[in-house]
């Protein structure tokens, strides 16, 4: 029994090690303490005169600026420290006016050369980097309104193709009113309506002449239309959040019509609200003609500010919700636009409209739904009440040349930047709902740097006390213990980083654990080598004994535990996912190093030489 590995296998360890050393590498480039600076609006964008402003301000206050860049999102100010950080955001915000949004964030440092091998570091938590939480409400009856006002182009159509003559067609909050001149339309349309449109009742009414059919959700509808509202903004929400490209971001629901959104990394909430909260959807409407008029007819300005106007249908050709993908792009002009493609549905919906309108004009209406604040006196105490309404303004307005079926584009926007956004929205999807930000909350890398200082440092005290420990009580196979103890902490951060997982403080909690199960393993092994050292068996196979019978009770462990880490993950969010992540991670490779690399050690020491004195 000589207890050698082939050289193969030697190798093989090596090449795993020197993979994890280079990817857990880029960890040890902290990000850089920055300022990012946005515009409040989308049309315009941040230059270099803006840098030079910032500049200017920070100088004539003594804080010095590691370095300043125009990004193509906007501009970043990289400080040498957080309370250089801090100390400028006022300044910097005061210097740019209120037209700039100045936001503190953490600006990565990894040297080119990892970043080309597709190694960064570890991606920190809303409680480690610091970042946004936001509680947004539901506007479950603006859901139900506009359902009403999308069935209202539906039901003028129907009854126009059946000949049935109607004066208009209104919406007053959950009340859908259609107005007849003649009973017996009425009694037709009543018919007609209940058949086609089963989810809704109908009620007749006459008032000072007119004959009204009004139209409501039955209950059951009602209902399913504010859960699929909620649910939908929720997918929405984690659509658009996943476009911002933030790692591990938390959506999720709370109550019956609230959603909870954290975004770690983040601190430009003005950024953050203007993607998360925009409600924003397209409709694609024809052009009145010069002779139309009454309420079928809606004037609407466009939306670059230039004051123009014009006459469209309320009729609706399609909405965004008919959009499947869409990209910004340059046309041959070099003019920003969006590349468009429809469902199959809303493909068929196009052509069968613009083949009979070839020669008129169609415009892209951007819709955006808003919600207005106000407070009353109620009983003595101020109440807030909060209205909702819609903004309609036209991006843009073209001919059509001919026929359009499932791709387009989109033209007459003012910026790369707000085409891109518009393509972002239309990519996650419209909401169905309005939503308003009940609560806001930012969490700035100050109060990170302090976390990450805590979690480090307890981590390092646990390390030192287990290192010392083994040392003590096993000596020399301690040693072999501890430095696959630091292999395993540096796997386990090159694993994170290369999964891009997100590292919280309950997940430094984690690392923590994880030292001790790495440790435990080693120790079963060296209990069970020197129990056959006491029984008289030879130093090797008292070293083969224990790593072969020791084996199957470390597996055993290990996977429960693997096992209960792999549920807290499925189940969990938040702080218990980043538990989960570095414990699971934790689990395979500690069993690693205790099994694998703890075992070369002691090959290469005590392998090959027979009666050799184990000091253990």
């Amino acid at each position: 029994m000589l207890n050698k590995y082939p050289l193969w296998k030697y190798l093989l360890i090596l090449l795993v090690l020197a993979l994890g050393l280079l990817y857990a590498f880029p960890n040890l480039y902290p990000d850089d303490p920055a300022l990012q600076l946005s515009t409040q609006k989308a049309t315009s964008v941040v230059d270099e005169r803006t840098i030079q402003t910032a500049k200017d301000a920070l100088e004539k206050a003594n804080i010095e600026l590691k370095e300043a860049e125009v990004t193509s999102v906007g501009g970043t100010l990289r400080f040498n420290s957080g309370e250089d950080q801090l100390a400028a955001k006022p300044i910097v915000a005061a210097a740019l006016g209120e037209g700039f949004v100045t936001a503190l964030n953490l600006v990565p440092t990894t040297p080119d050369w990892l970043s080309s091998l597709g190694a960064g570091p570890a991606k920190l938590g809303l409680d480690l980097r610091g970042g946004v939480h936001f509680l947004l409400e539901v506007d479950t009856p603006a859901a139900l309104r506009q359902r009403l006002e999308i069935a209202s182009s539906e039901m003028k159509v129907l009854l126009r193709n059946d000949r049935i003559r109607y004066r208009s067609v209104e919406v007053d909050g959950e009340v859908l009113s259609i107005r007849f001149l003649q009973e017996a339309d009425l009694s037709a349309a009543e018919t007609i309506l209940e058949d086609e449109f089963a989810e809704y009742r109908y009620t007749s009414r006459q008032t000072e002449g007119d004959f009204y059919l009004d139209v409501r959700f039955t209950e059951v509808a009602k209902q399913e239309i504010e859960v699929y509202a909620l649910q939908q903004n929720l997918t929405t929400l984690r659509n658009r959040v996943n476009e911002l490209g933030v790692a591990e971001p938390l959506v999720q629901r709370q109550g019956t019509n609230r959603i909870v959104v954290e975004l770690p990394g983040v601190q430009d909430t003005a950024a953050a609200k203007r993607i998360i909260g925009a409600t924003a959807n397209l409709e694609f409407r024809l052009e009145a003609g010069l002779d139309d008029r009454g309420s079928d007819i809606e004037s609407l300005t466009f939306r670059d500010g230039s004051g123009r106007t014009a006459r469209l249908e309320r009729d609706i050709i399609i909405t965004g919700d008919s959009v499947s993908d869409a990209s910004s792009s340059f046309d041959e002009n070099g003019r920003p636009q969006v590349n468009i493609s429809l469902d199959g549905k809303g493909g068929k919906q196009m052509s069968k409209v613009t083949r009979s309108a070839v020669g008129r004009n169609m415009a892209v209406v951007f819709i955006e739904h808003k919600s207005r604040s106000r407070f009353v006196e109620k009983d003595g105490e101020l109440e807030e009440v909060r209205r909702s309404y819609s903004e309609k303004s036209i991006i843009s307005l073209a001919t059509i040349q001919t026929t359009l079926g499932n791709s387009f584009r989109i033209t007459g926007l003012d910026s790369p930047r707000e085409s891109s956004e518009l393509a972002l929205l239309l990519r996650a999807g419209a909401l169905a709902a309005p939503i308003y930000f009940v609560e806001e909350r930012t969490i700035g890398p100050s109060l990170g740097a302090e976390n990450i200082k805590l979690g480090v440092s307890s981590a390092q005290i646990g390390l030192m006390v287990v290192m010392l420990f083994m040392l003590v009580y096993y000596k020399v196979f301690g040693v072999f213990a501890n430095i696959s103890l630091a292999l395993n902490i540096m796997l386990l951060m090159a694993c994170m980083s290369l999964l891009s997982a997100t590292l919280t403080l309950p997940g430094i909690a984690g690392i923590v654990l994880t030292m001790g199960m790495a440790v435990d393993a080693n120790v079963l092994i060296f209990s069970r080598i020197k129990e056959e050292l006491a029984n008289g068996v030879p130093s090797q196979q008292a070293i083969h004994s224990g790593f072969n019978r020791a084996f199957t009770t470390i597996f055993d462990a290990n996977i429960t535990t693997l096992l209960v880490a792999v549920i807290l993950f499925a189940v969990g969010t938040g702080p218990v996912k980043g538990f989960a992540v570095t414990l699971s991670l934790g689990i395979i490779t500690s069993m690693f190093t205790a099994l694998i690399v703890t075992r070369a050690q002691v090959n290469l020491v005590y392998g090959g030489r027979k009666n050799k004195k184990l000091y253990i």
